[in-house]
């Protein structure tokens, strides 16, 4: 068989051809990069599921730090906390006090400045009241379980009941922005367009909850160190003081 050249027309015809071609692969290459590429693939779920998945993540995880306010009735509390399955430690700050909480299994210590307690008997009197808080001052004080406060202050250290009050988003739930929390890749989760609470769900490892805003500005808090464990013991004797069936009012 004889090959006879091409004509220009042919010729112009063909280069035309694969340089679009070679455009097209090229435009391809170089578009829009797919989102999900490197991710959990928590971002292609649909909003129910995400939330499902962060749940199921958070219930799953050993530890959790806990940092950031949360406002329950009237009042506003600062908390840091680090938990896990036995109990938590940390500090949580309300009215203008600071106070730290330990709690290993059922025991739970509560330990604070002479500060604190100063107020805490008033049928105690004055005199009275500034003895006991210097006796308290510093010391892990035992919180008897009879103790009303001792509900209250175990939630704080509480992994399973914490998060499970607090990750809980109202309303329809949507996919929002993509972003970055703690330099983790996140998808946002909504409730009612936000009007319910917001939550930042990571796309990078475990689908954990990363940053929360509570629906009705009801507090933020950012949630981090997933799984990564941490000392949790009693305090020794010498430090610690059993007040007896209540703690003083506070």
């Amino acid at each position: 068989m004889t090959l006879r050249p091409l004509n220009r027309r042919t010729r112009r015809t063909l280069v035309v051809g694969v340089m679009c071609t070679g455009l097209a692969v090229g435009l391809a290459a170089c578009g829009e990069e797919d989102p999900d590429a490197g991710t959990n693939g928590v971002g292609k779920l649909a909003p129910a599921k995400i939330q499902s998945r962060t749940v199921q993540a958070a219930r799953g995880a050993d530890t959790v730090h806990v940092a950031g306010t949360v406002v329950s009735g009237k009042k506003t509390y600062k908390l840091d906390m680090r938990l896990n399955a036995k109990g938590g430690t940390g500090s949580v700050s309300t009215g203008g006090s600071t106070f730290r909480l330990l709690r290993v299994d059922d025991h739970l210590y509560l330990k604070a400045s002479a500060d604190f307690w100063t107020h805490s008997d008033d049928d105690k009197g004055q005199h009275g009241a500034g003895n006991a808080a210097q006796k308290l001052d510093g010391k892990y004080v035992k919180v008897p379980k009879g103790d009303p406060a001792f509900q209250q202050l175990s939630t704080f250290t509480d992994k399973t009941v914490l998060l499970d009050g607090l990750l809980t988003l109202h309303g329809t739930l949507a996919k929002g922005e993509r972003g970055t929390s703690s330099g983790v890749r996140t998808i946002e989760l909504t409730g009612d367009k936000g009007a319910g609470g917001t939550l930042d769900v990571s796309l990078e490892g475990g689908a954990y909850p990363m940053r929360l805003e509570r629906a009705g500005g009801a507090g933020s808090l950012q949630l981090s160190d997933w799984g990564e464990t941490f000392a949790l013991r009693e305090p020794s004797p010498t430090d610690t003081v059993d007040y007896g069936r209540s703690l003083p009012g506070s």
